[in-house]
């Protein structure tokens, strides 16, 4: 996962894999929405927000990550569970229309989870996106999610190993404490 430290000494969230991933998930169901969902079915809404609700939780995670890990987790996990949603709507879609699903080990899905471990550049894939029907796009759609899955799954582990070693806010505010403490 690629990261660049800033000031703080925290990770600058748009350069995360996890978060890069999020936004071309976003922009594509925005796109898929617009042109397959008529916008007074709930479901334009629903899908648009949870691919929202996703990218911004892990902005929101962190940015809360500076004071609580503990809070940044659960935005995480909110992420996960706003695209795991997403990724269920996709294959409804397909689904209740008669559309097929991409196997697992089809060749579409290999090209698709190639592309998706070499790109990180929404423009590229709305450009992808500009030829292809509701069917390919939302199997585009679930390929990119399942890895956005695994890449937030991994994210969080590694962000849980970083707190169980360094601590959070509330156990660095006690060091400090205590350090005063014996000062005095």
């Amino acid at each position: 996962m690629s990261r660049s430290i800033i000031d703080n000494g925290h990770w600058n969230y748009e350069t995360l894999l996890c978060y890069k991933k999020a936004v071309v998930i976003y922009d594509l169901t925005y796109i898929f929405c617009s042109r397959y969902i008529d916008k007074r079915d709930r479901t334009y809404d629903q899908m648009i927000q949870a691919a929202r609700s996703g990218k911004q939780n892990i902005v929101e995670g962190y940015t809360d990550a500076s004071t609580s890990y503990e809070i940044a987790l659960k935005l995480y996990n909110v992420a996960r569970g706003s695209f795991r949603e997403l990724l269920e709507d996709y294959g409804d879609y397909l689904r209740t229309r008669g559309l097929r699903v991409w196997e697992l080990n089809s060749e579409e899905t290999t090209t698709m989870r190639e592309i998706g471990k070499r790109e990180s550049d929404s423009a590229y894939y709305t450009t992808l996106a500009e030829s292809r029907n509701d069917e390919a796009i939302a199997n585009m759609l679930i390929v990119l999610l399942r890895q956005e899955d695994m890449l937030l799954n991994r994210f969080i582990e590694s962000e849980g190993k970083r707190f169980a070693a360094a601590g959070g806010f509330r156990e660095k505010l006690t060091h400090v404490r205590l350090a005063t403490r014996k000062e005095e």
